[in-house]
């Protein structure tokens, strides 16, 4: 993957935060910053490999929090863009207490989501990205999938496999399309799969 596009500078409105449109840069690895939450949303984490090209780190999903690492360390430790529309606000809210205790949340949301990104990336191709289906997905089955080339860099598979992957789940009614304002037709469905 080549490297994530710039992203704009930080301006003193970003603290009441940001609102951003799929692929959009929203911070550099190496870069200073706040620390988000996401508030809606799926966001790619990027990271420089060892041949030294950018490649798929993790994913962070609505609830969970971007650039802690800056709090720690002074700057992020991975790339970050939105595969979706995304909101984000700044981190940690309130007073510094419930900072600490929605620290350690944090950390054990990222902990299983590690295990989430983990669990995507073996195993038959079709399990592969129903479980990230699974995992984006709201509440009532709807979804906004990221494009199948991120779906590919996710779940660790060819763009074609991803593309006849979906298709089948498409012919098998376990997705149907879906009419979202403002998404590309064929990103948008309503999920009939039972739960994993």
């Amino acid at each position: 993957m080549s490297h994530p596009a710039r992203p704009p500078e930080t301006r003193p409105t970003e603290r009441l935060g940001r609102r951003l449109a799929s692929g959009t840069a929203i911070y550099q690895a190496g870069d200073n910053g706040l620390a988000w939450r996401l508030q809606r949303g799926v966001v790619r984490l990027d990271s420089v490999g060892r041949d030294g090209e950018w490649q798929f780190a993790s994913l962070a999903i609505a609830g969970d929090i971007l650039g802690c690492e800056t709090l720690l360390l002074g700057s992020y430790a991975f790339s970050a863009s939105a595969l979706t529309d995304c909101s984000l606000s700044p981190w940690p809210e309130g007073a510094p207490a419930l900072a600490g205790e929605s620290l350690l949340a944090s950390l054990a949301t990222a902990q299983r989501r590690a295990a989430d990104v983990v669990a995507l990336r073996g195993g038959q191709a079709a399990e592969r990205v129903l479980g990230l289906i699974r995992l984006l997905a709201d509440a009532g089955g709807r979804v906004v999938l990221p494009s199948r080339q991120d779906i590919a860099d996710i779940t660790d598979l060819r763009f074609e496999t991803i593309s006849r992957i979906i298709s089948n789940l498409q012919r098998e009614n376990l997705l149907t399309p879906l009419r979202v304002a403002g998404v590309h037709a064929t990103r948008s469905f309503q999920m009939h799969c039972p739960p994993a």
